[in-house]
């Protein structure tokens, strides 16, 4: 009865996602059909719903969404890129680095990979092509360095993941640096190697008078992470609270330093990120009453059994978990991956010894890179209307960073102690 129940949930739930019904619908009707195919009472559905939204630590969705858009109409992320540009030097694809440097970045402001797409990609993909990039290269380089923005904290999928596992959101954010830095590297080193093929060259270095230029003119972005991040490790505030404080920073930066926008804005900004923010509060709560079916009727169990019994070899298990998360990227969003696959995967990993902070920060880096890998690829959809071209266009061009973002979680995999170090040096761990 166990696995037929399960079995029924994900057949009705991908079927749905195949016939292009929008997740939300899809989780929550496949889960409505399976109580009632099952006799589960109704009345439940309400409460489950209510349930999987009452958390104070989701609060801080909203305001990293809002602080993102603020951030993204302020200037802000003008006058860094300006700035990085002067330190390159004749790299070879100076600029492509500058790119993956400023979307980490900026990753570390807004916490959202298809914002980091939207607030840095009207600037670096014209920027890029140019200076003679290929645009399908330029475009989808954009697109997956700012996915690293979900790994690197703050982070919009760890808040949803340490709200799903109970683990310390703090904790989270802060085991999510080294494997964001190190994704990072790894497409860095892809570009450098494309850029050096194609004959793509870098740029002069700044002047010291530019240079000090540049950096006055970008001080106050560069200072917003080192406030979001330094005041929650230093215990000032909690990472909800973070979120509101990053809202308010930005707000008073755009419209009294940088002048991005006028007082009179403000109410289209948050009508945008009031919209961007309900489309995920809807799918999190339908993902909510999935997660309790999945779990109260034992499918979780009795998956995570079978799992164990496919082999005896722990890494054998964890790449095989590595390679289901990545495929089911393919296919559904970060959010509906963490609410389904959690429940399932969670039990496993701590049955073969690893910590629930690692995995957390692999499934996040997994969603990362689907992030880029069509169809749902939610970075690559802006960073196409950017360049004027088409998906087909874009999706070859990715495949080399979505090669280089497996590596990265290879290797988090096979050395844990990557993802770890950090939280056990400073005793969070």
């Amino acid at each position: 009865m166990v696995i037929e129940i399960g079995l029924v949930l994900l057949i009705l739930f991908f079927v749905m996602v195949l016939m292009n019904i929008p997740i939300a619908v899809s989780l929550g009707l496949s889960t409505l059909v399976t109580m009632i195919l099952y006799g589960i009472p109704l009345d439940m559905y309400l409460d489950l719903i209510n349930s999987g939204l009452a958390k104070y630590s989701l609060l801080a969705i909203p305001f990293f969404i809002l602080a993102g858009f603020v951030m993204e109409k302020s200037g802000i992320s003008k006058r860094i890129i300006e700035f990085a540009r002067l330190l390159a030097g004749p790299v070879p694809g100076g600029l492509g680095i500058i790119s993956i440097v400023v979307a980490m970045f900026w990753g570390a402001i807004s916490g959202s990979g298809p914002a980091t797409v939207a607030a840095l990609g009207s600037i670096l993909i014209p920027a890029m092509i140019a200076d003679g990039y290929n645009k399908g290269f330029a475009a989808a380089l954009l697109a997956a360095s700012s996915a690293i923005a979900v790994v690197i904290p703050p982070s919009i999928n760890l808040v949803v993941y340490g709200v799903i596992s109970g683990d310390s959101i703090g904790t989270l954010f802060i085991s999510g640096i080294i494997p964001g830095i190190i994704m990072g590297i790894c497409f860095i080193l892809y570009a450098l190697i494309y850029s050096i093929r194609h004959g793509y060259k870098g740029e002069r270095f700044g002047t010291k008078r530019e240079i000090w230029k540049g950096f006055k003119e970008s001080f106050w972005g560069l200072l917003s992470p080192v406030i979001i991040l330094g005041g929650i490790y230093g215990g000032i505030f909690t990472p909800t609270e973070a979120a509101v404080v990053a809202v308010i920073y930005s707000i008073i930066v755009g419209l009294f330093v940088y002048k991005g926008f006028k007082i009179k804005d403000l109410w289209r900004i948050f009508a945008e990120a009031g919209v961007s923010s309900a489309s995920i509060m809807i799918i999190m709560a339908n993902a909510a009453a999935m997660t309790w079916l999945i779990t109260s009727q034992g499918i979780a169990t009795r998956f995570g059994n079978a799992l164990l019994n496919i082999s005896d070899h722990k890494i054998v298990i964890l790449l095989l978990i590595d390679l289901m998360l990545l495929i089911a990227g393919v296919f559904i969003d970060g959010i509906s991956i963490a609410y389904i696959f959690v429940p399932l995967f969670l039990p496993v990993v701590q049955q073969l010894g690893m910590d629930p902070i690692w995995f957390g920060v692999v499934l996040t880096v997994a969603i990362a890179i689907g992030f880029t890998t069509p169809p749902v690829a939610v970075n690559l959809y802006p960073a196409c209307r950017i360049a004027n071209i088409g998906l087909g266009t874009i999706s070859k061009e990715v495949i080399g960073f979505v090669i280089a973002g497996i590596i990265a979680i290879i290797l988090f995999t096979v050395f844990p102690e990557l993802i770890l170090f950090v939280p056990r040096a400073v005793g969070m761990l």
